[in-house]
């Protein structure tokens, strides 16, 4: 049996993934020792670390003047850690207000500079991406999060600023090609399009950091991680192994054009099936829908556990949507295969047909 694994996150990865990352916990590289317990300091676990950090850097054509790092506490401690890192007390940053997400980074920031709020789709429920606005003279950076899981929306492009954009591209980093050079920091908790919980990525732009008059604790300095190459401590020794491995899945399927060529098929598919439904209907603005997170409600909110009900009967997982919004969503990350899209669709027009 094929379940289809439509989750927002901890989300789908390939089988072939899971398979080397399951033999690795018995024996890993027939040493006769599982992955989880071998040394962090070991040559074998240097090399994971380093294969990592080259996959990332070969993916998203990363230079040498950013850092690649490896760090724990997922998308949420780099809400605080980046504006630690990056804002001073008498600074401020530009923040774009689209969802939960947007929301704490927002609330975060702001315990350490200031926080001007240049636009937000608050008002329509998060349907789009604001486009029309200003930054002020002398804003150190603009944040966004380029993808949104919870509303379904993201960035088609990035904006053209003349400042480093912050990104949390936690649930669409490498899933098609960007422009490094647009950014000063990119961050990415793993569970949603890179591997499983437990590590997060940070991209950033060396000479950005040591400029503010902050004293910053040892463990948040991103500049304590780049001197030991993410190994100040104990590293988060499987999730990263697992996300080093579904980096050269990416890069084994034609790499990040690839992956962008894949979800775009996927997501061209779904849409065209809910807005082909007379019961089914995206509320989001055609040009931000999300190529990741397809969001979708029935008109009649009484078929919506009849529905979800036809979903679990397919074996399609996941569908329902998130418990601040309700409706579905379909996450359709890198390692979903269009198949399972279509198993989804063929559900849609067989419960349309006998409820429209």
């Amino acid at each position: 049996m094929q379940v289809h694994n439509f989750s927002a996150g901890p989300a789908i990865l390939p089988k072939s993934v899971m398979e080397a990352a399951a033999q690795a916990c018995v024996n890993f590289q027939e040493m006769g020792l599982s992955l989880l317990e071998i040394s962090h300091r070991s040559a074998a676990f240097k090399a994971v670390l380093e294969e990592a950090e080259a996959l990332v850097r070969a993916l998203l054509d990363v230079k040498e003047d950013y850092g690649v790092l490896f760090l724990q506490g997922g998308a949420s401690s780099q809400f605080f850690m980046a504006a630690m890192n990056l804002l001073g007390t008498d600074e401020t940053a530009a923040y774009v207000d689209t969802g939960t997400w947007s929301t704490k980074a927002i609330k975060e920031a702001k315990k350490f500079g200031g926080v001007d709020m240049v636009a937000s789709s608050k008002e329509k429920s998060y349907t789009y991406i604001p486009k029309d606005y200003s930054i002020a003279e002398g804003t150190k950076y603009l944040h966004i999060t380029s993808n949104n899981t919870v509303r379904g929306t993201q960035y088609a492009s990035f904006p053209d600023v003349n400042i480093p954009i912050v990104s949390d591209a936690s649930s669409d980093i490498f899933s098609r090609p960007i422009d490094i050079s647009k950014f000063g920091l990119i961050y990415a908790g793993a569970q949603k399009n890179m591997g499983p919980a437990g590590v997060t990525l940070v991209i950033v732009k060396k000479d950005l950091l040591g400029r503010i008059n902050r004293d910053i604790p040892t463990m948040l300095d991103y500049r304590t991680h780049i001197e030991k190459d993410s190994a100040f401590n104990t590293p988060p020794v499987f999730p990263l192994y697992v996300s080093m491995l579904n980096m050269r899945w990416v890069k084994a399927q034609g790499g990040v054009t690839a992956m962008a060529e894949r979800n775009a098929a996927k997501a061209k598919l779904m849409y065209e099936a809910i807005d082909a439904s007379p019961l089914f209907e995206c509320p989001n603005a055609e040009e931000d829908r999300s190529v990741m997170n397809a969001v979708f409600v029935i008109k009649n909110k009484e078929l919506e556990a009849d529905f979800l009900a036809a979903c679990q009967a397919a074996h399609c997982n996941g569908v329902k949507g998130h418990r601040s919004v309700g409706g579905f969503r379909a996450s359709m990350y890198n390692a979903m295969g269009i198949e399972s899209v279509e198993v989804l669709v063929e559900v849609m027009k067989t419960f349309t047909a006998k409820h429209a």
